[in-house]
């Protein structure tokens, strides 16, 4: 089973900047690229990324930013998928810890900061109080 020191050890590993909130749960911080505030969250066995892209607009863009996130999870997400929680568009991503490698874990952050590069002004245009 990976442990929570061994997942700390692969954050180190890729040379982002991160912080540990608590036990089992760190955010990544790189201001610089797309993968700022990636929430990592260890609760075996299972492993989650997490990145919030926006708040969900009102009206009548609603409907055709679901229809868009869905066409996206179908044709464009190289892992994870968009999903909405409470009022905000995320990305998710989750993989077994039993027998994660480093190679699993930095494949998931860059498939995230991929499609937050992508997609995300695309997106973004979806809401134009650009939250």
């Amino acid at each position: 089973m990976t442990t929570n020191d061994q997942i700390e050890a692969y954050l180190i590993e890729t040379q982002l900047p991160f912080e540990r909130v608590k036990d089992g749960f760190w955010i990544i911080h790189d201001e610089s690229d797309a993968v700022d505030n990636i929430v990592v969250v260890h609760t075996p066995p299972v492993i989650t990324f997490r990145v919030k892209l926006m708040d969900v607009p009102e009206g009548d863009q609603r409907e055709e930013l679901f229809r868009h996130l869905l066409h996206l999870n179908a044709s464009a997400m190289v892992a994870g998928a968009y999903a909405l929680e409470d009022d905000s568009v995320v990305i998710v991503d989750s993989l077994q810890s039993e027998n994660l490698d480093y190679n699993e874990f930095q494949a998931s952050i860059d498939a995230i900061a991929f499609a937050v590069r992508e997609h995300y002004s695309d997106l973004s245009g979806f809401n134009p109080s650009g939250n």
